[in-house]
């Protein structure tokens, strides 16, 4: 994987963890996240910055963790991918989440082009 695929990964996963974060465990308490990224020893020169409970926190740095360690030149999708990095449990918890985040961003986007073409 390139580093600025491994920026795009991480960015895109802070994003759709934040979302879904903020609508699933609105009553947590939240802490600032200010991550900066580092692949295969190099530092990358690039933070990522989020707001997240405790339990989202945790997924968080184990995602990037592992998204670290892919072995892949190419990046597959996760859901395609033949050896996948996360832990079965991990897995389904990561896909529940952007099976969420995905699709309200998504409707987000939208909503938002329709409003500019009015």
């Amino acid at each position: 994987m390139t580093q600025e695929k491994f920026i795009e990964q991480v960015s895109t996963m802070a994003k759709f963890l934040k979302t879904n974060c903020e609508d699933n465990h609105s009553g947590a308490p939240k802490k600032d996240i200010n991550l900066r990224l580092s692949y295969k020893g190099e530092d990358l020169n690039f933070n990522v910055s989020t707001t997240l409970c405790k339990e989202c926190e945790e997924l968080f740095y184990y995602s990037h963790e592992r998204l670290g360690e892919c072995p892949h030149e190419i990046k597959p999708s996760c859901r395609k991918c033949p050896h996948p990095c996360y832990e079965k449990s991990r897995w389904k918890q990561m896909a529940k989440i952007m099976r969420y985040s995905g699709m309200k961003l998504g409707l987000t986007k939208l909503k938002k082009l329709f409003r500019l073409a009015s």
